[in-house]
């Protein structure tokens, strides 16, 4: 992989676009990176741009010349369905769309697209990349956009690289509150009962964003198109994962449990493994991130 490509990022103020920024510029990468606002937290060396996807030609701001893309941006209305709903298509969809015809144009030789681990829905044995999919029907709005994006980013395979990043319940330092790691944290801390299915709730295995930020890094180099599952090293039930932040916080965290057990989302990380990174960040090990 050269470090002399030119790269688009998009999200590039999200948990993982940031971290992506910043190991992009150690590496000499020059870096354009969309946001949709003005941040604080920007990256020295990293070309910034305002871009607001629900706009109208929007495409237009772009470069004319670049050799990869990387779509991380998502709607941050996910939850707010249908109020919402038009506000992610653009987001989710539209501007997938609108990326893909670009990158034709312009010549790159990648697209790596971040989709979501929730595409699987929920079992009992960990998925790997060639597990079906949950019935369009049952996705939801948010998942099924992310679907939708599969489909189409799957069909530029026979004109540049594509590749299909799925990450499992991503952590880090300044991750937005309303997230699964941060929520339960912040449950724990303030006495608020966690819900949990059975006695243990499902089991998960949560990636930091330094190693999802390696794994993208990596599948840079990947010469065929594929699609990875972006998982941690650990299988940790949601008890597991709250007391271990109630030991940390010196808080003993609260439960309501339903009888009816639902099934676990764990990735495969075997082809992650092989082909790109070995994640070996343990959540209950970092949680003072968690606590920022």
């Amino acid at each position: 992989m050269s470090s002399n490509l030119t790269v688009l990022i998009t999200g590039a103020n999200g948990l993982l676009g940031h971290e992506l920024c910043k190991s992009m510029i150690s590496f000499g990468f020059n870096v354009i990176a969309l946001n949709h606002i003005n941040t604080k937290k920007n990256v020295k060396g990293v070309n910034y741009r305002i871009i607001d996807f629900t706009s109208h030609h929007w495409i237009d701001d772009l470069p004319s010349q670049l050799d990869c893309i990387i779509h991380l941006a998502q709607s941050s209305n996910f939850r707010d369905f249908p109020q919402s709903a038009l506000d992610v298509f653009k987001v989710n969809i539209d501007s997938t769309a609108q990326l893909l015809d670009y990158g034709r144009k312009v010549g790159v030789k990648q697209f790596i697209y971040a989709s979501s681990g929730g595409v699987y829905g929920n079992g009992v044995n960990p998925f790997n990349e060639n597990a079906p999919l949950v019935p369009f029907k049952q996705l939801g709005f948010y998942l099924g956009s992310k679907a939708c994006s599969e489909i189409l980013v799957q069909s530029y395979a026979s004109i540049f690289n594509v590749i299909i990043l799925r990450p499992f319940f991503m952590y880090g330092s300044g991750q937005n509150r309303n997230m699964l790691i941060p929520r339960l944290m912040d449950s724990v801390a303030n006495g608020k009962p966690i819900v949990l299915q059975g006695e243990n709730g499902i089991l998960i295995n949560p990636i930091h964003v330094k190693d999802a930020s390696s794994a993208v890094l990596a599948a840079m180099s990947v010469q065929d198109s594929s699609t990875f599952n972006i998982a941690g090293p650990d299988i940790l039930s949601i008890r597991q994962i709250c007391e271990g932040m109630g030991e940390f916080l010196g808080k003993k965290p609260c439960f309501e449990f339903q009888t009816e057990k639902s099934n676990d989302l764990i990735g495969d990380i075997s082809e992650m493994r092989n082909y790109l990174h070995n994640p070996s960040l343990h959540l209950l090990e970092v949680l003072n991130e968690i606590n920022e």
